[in-house]
């Protein structure tokens, strides 16, 4: 369709009868020369226009263009001196002279159109004048300044397979090579621009952005490209807003209100430099300042904005512009300048630097008369500035890139003419502008400023910016200084860096200004996003126990290896501490001294014992089985002492195997005591021999027996599934319990379960013989010993499950320790109260008397 939109308009002007009046083609170009081969150019030599109100009875009338810009006649300008330079060389397109067709757009996309057809139209309104041995129209188009023009001239001419090569349309849609396949440009596509925008924020970690664009194809693709590429870098845009310098009064109000009630201090300004001046204006009206502005390469570079009325609004602002080039002879040629001419555009070039009107001009008007002498040489402005050539750098590589292209195109040989003896070109006219856009995309030189030039398949050039920064010098003017570089062909690491250059910044301080919408989440703590606000909007969470973040701003927390637990300040992960029950500390303390306690008192009895062995009251107790019960008990305090310090293999096996060797030898001399007493008043009756089958032979092997059944238990035990030192972190998380898992459970509770076995049957002996006609019956000691044992170690096994950590052992010493004094207390202390404090008892007829039985 746009194709065939296109075809139909370019018919009509090429028509016999041209229909130019009715198609509102624009004035005769601006600045024209003829040649062998024509290139077009359309500059905006006017940045402001109006469409008068009229009534349609003659045709539309033309829109009236005012306020020259002089940097775009410098560009047109540079355009003419790289065309002339190509025409004195002898290398590029030799034996043809460049022609040129200039054309003002006034910044309009209607009249950049009009002259867009007009380019294409242009040797064809005068058949009879026109050579056939040249082309009948343009071969290519310099231009547009903007996107929104370029975009419309693409369109355009892009089906009749004329290239167009702009030297500062950076709309990021231009690459699409589907819509604009005859489209180039020597400007990097704001698609770089926008990319390395996001990179300078995200160095200096800005996080919370503010962000506003000229309302046209340039401001609204670049903010979109921006927006885009700082999501990926973790930078949040506060608000985006465009607006365009014919907007209400009271909408670019409305946009200074949304910047001063915002709470980010950066400004990423995608703005052309026509529009910036508005907002600015209102700006300085309310005094904003302080904002930290990020400018695109539209109005960074543009000098003429810092030293305006409000640069003190964008003092310390910083952004990417093309870089800059040095071009020979070009100073000269635009102050070579002759108002004289016939090019009404010099005129008004010559009364807009002079403030005067040229003779001719006058026509009336009251206006100061040009004297003539004046020399454009001694005026500084931005037309005769060539110190820092930035956008006419593009132009000038665009003009040598045509001209390369059309060298190859006509087949420019090396062949020597026999008349001339130059290199000749053929198939001049051969007008196959299609071949000029396949040249331009192979083209490969280097410029005279010694760039590289080349463009990729989107027809774009390499990326490459300058990082510039508004400072102020001795005179308090603003001066743009180069503080960085940024190269998009290099690896993403390397591709933005700094100059040691330091770098004004905005708030007049050394520190970089800080623009984020939450602090920086320290060590120790995450991320939380707040709900319903953008992912830079957050609370700093404390991470939990066990979990630390080592870098700011985490989004999570990291959990520690099970060995290792949080510090205080949750930013590392240092070692658990380790529990288990220890000499040194006051409960292993008191344990090993109720333990020696224990053995103390059991050798002091066994003394007492020793020294009266032959009164009756020891006698009569079976002597040999209260010293091995002793000696039985003194292990058993002694083996609590293993269950304390730090478990070991070899600690872990001794600790219970000695417990259950020990408990099981005191609980079988117990037993053999009870049924020694059992059997002896048994053989106290008539015909009675049953003390012959229970003799001291018959006790120590008993004893031995019972004993050598939980050795075996033991031993397999040992061998099966041994107990072994085990780190618990399943009970505190904190802390890492170092204790003796018992192995086999089997095993353990075997262990057990055999000395309660022996327990319950001592107690049941003792139970019986309680009652027995003696003065002295040891059952009823025996029975209260066992019961004693018995509710310990019922008692030991809901706390022993129960208790945490150390604590478990403490239990299970204790356990031996209750026990043990039970038997200890219940058994011997009785029979030492008789010794010591009752002698008088201590005699065989005490022994063998009858107790009275009721």
């Amino acid at each position: 369709m746009r194709f065939l939109y296109t075809w139909i308009l370019f018919t009509q002007v090429r028509a016999a009868d041209p229909p130019c009046s009715l198609l509102g083609l624009p004035n005769p170009p601006e600045l024209s020369k003829d040649g062998d081969v024509l290139i077009g150019g359309i500059f905006s030599f006017h940045v402001k226009w109006d469409q008068t109100t009229q009534v349609f009875t003659s045709g539309p009338q033309q829109p009236k263009c005012r306020s020259l810009s002089l940097r775009e006649f410098q560009n047109a300008q540079t355009m003419v001196f790289a065309i002339e330079e190509i025409n004195n060389r002898t290398d590029i397109l030799p034996g043809l002279k460049l022609g040129y067709r200039i054309y003002d757009s006034c910044g309009s996309v209607e009249i950049t159109t009009r002259a867009s057809l007009s380019l294409v139209n242009e040797n064809e309104k005068n058949l009879s004048v026109v050579s056939c041995s040249k082309p009948d129209t343009v071969q290519a188009i310099i231009g547009q300044t903007s996107s929104s023009p370029s975009i419309a001239m693409s369109a355009t001419v892009g089906p009749l397979h004329i290239p167009v090569v702009s030297h500062f349309a950076t709309c990021a849609c231009l690459s699409d090579k589907k819509k604009y396949p005859s489209f180039f440009r020597t400007v990097p596509s704001d698609y770089y621009q926008s990319r390395a925008l996001a990179k300078l924020v995200q160095h200096f970690g800005w996080t919370w952005v503010g962000a506003v664009c000229s309302n046209n194809d340039y401001g609204n693709n670049g903010l979109n490209e921006f927006i885009i590429a700082a999501k990926e870098m973790g930078v949040c845009v506060e608000y985006s807003k465009a607006f365009f310098r014919t907007d209400p009064r009271e909408k670019i109000l409305k946009l200074v209100e949304i910047i001063k009630a915002s709470t980010s201090k950066v400004i990423v300004a995608f703005v052309a430099y026509t529009d910036f001046g508005f907002l600015l204006k209102e700006m300085a009206l309310q005094n904003m300042t302080g904002f930290q502005w990020i400018g695109s390469e539209s109005w960074i570079s543009d000098m003429n904005t810092p030293n305006a009325e409000w640069q003190h609004i964008l003092k310390g602002s910083m952004g990417f512009a093309i870089p800059k080039a040095q071009i020979n002879g070009i100073g000269e040629f635009l102050t070579k300048l002759n108002p004289a001419t016939d090019a009404d555009i010099f005129k008004e070039l010559w009364g807009t630097i002079f403030d005067c009107k040229l003779p001719q001009q006058v026509n009336g008007e009251i206006k100061q008369i040009c004297k003539g002498n004046e020399s454009l040489s001694q005026v500084q402005n931005l037309y005769t500035d060539v110190s820092e050539l930035r956008v006419a750098n593009n132009v000038y590589k665009a003009v040598y890139a045509v001209a390369y292209a059309l060298h190859n195109t006509y087949g420019c040989s090396k062949l020597k003419s026999e008349k001339e003896g130059l290199i000749t070109c053929a198939n001049i006219t051969d007008n196959k502008t299609w071949q000029v856009v396949n040249e331009l995309k192979k083209i490969r030189f280097t410029s005279a400023t010694g760039e590289e030039v080349y463009f990729d398949e989107n027809g774009d050039p390499a990326a490459r910016y300058e990082l510039l920064n508004w400072q102020q010098d001795e005179d308090g003017k603003a001066v743009s200084v180069k503080v960085g570089f940024y190269d998009g062909s290099l690896q993403e690491h390397r591709q933005l860096s700094f100059n040691k250059i330091s770098i004004a910044w905005a708030h007049n301080k050394q520190e970089v200004p800080v623009s984020v919408c939450s602090p920086s989440c320290p060590l120790g703590t995450r991320k939380a996003v707040q709900k319903g606000r953008p992912i830079c909007c957050f609370d700093c969470i404390p991470c939990a126990e066990g979990e630390i973040s080592n870098i700011a701003d985490s989004i999570s927390c990291i959990k520690c290896p099970p060995e290792l637990w949080s510090n205080e300040k949750k930013d590392n992960c240092v070692l658990k501490l380790v529990e288990f029950l220890s000499f040194e500390e006051l409960m292993g303390i008191i344990l090993v001294s109720f333990s020696l306690l224990g053995v103390a008192l059991t050798i002091y009895i066994a003394v007492i014992f020793f020294k009266h062995k032959d009164t009756p009251i020891v006698r009569a107790n079976n002597s040999e089985l209260s010293f091995l019960l002793l000696f039985s008990l003194c292990l058993c305090f002694l083996c609590s002492v293993t269950f304390i310090g730090q478990p070991s293999e070899w600690s872990c096996m001794l600790r219970h195997t000695a417990f259950g060797i020990t408990f099981v030898l005191c609980i079988s001399c117990v037993l053999g005591k009870t049924v020694v007493v059992l059997m002896a008043f048994r053989a106290t009756l008539p015909g009675s021999n049953v003390m012959k089958w229970f003799g001291p032979l018959q006790q120590r092997l008993s004893v031995l027996a019972f004993t050598l059944v939980q050795v075996i238990i033991c031993v397999l035990w040992l061998s099966i599934s041994p107990p072994f030192p085990y780190k618990n972190m399943k009970y505190y998380k904190e802390k890492i319990i170092l204790e003796c898992h018992v192995g086999s459970v089997i095993g353990f509770w075997a262990v057990l379960g055999y000395i309660g076995l022996l327990a319950l049957l001592c107690f049941i002996l003792a139970f019986l013989a309680r009652k027995l006609p003696d003065n002295f019956n040891e059952a009823k000691f025996i029975t209260f010993s066992m019961l004693i044992f018995c509710a310990v170690w019922i008692t030991f096994i809901p706390a022993y499950v129960s208790s945490p950590g150390k604590f478990t052992v403490a239990v299970e010493i204790f356990a031996i320790l209750a026990s043990s004094f039970g038997l200890l207390f219940c058994i011997f202390v009785p029979k030492c109260y008789i010794i010591m404090m009752k002698p008088e008892k201590n005699t065989k007829k005490q022994m063998m008397g009858k107790a009275s039985v009721k």
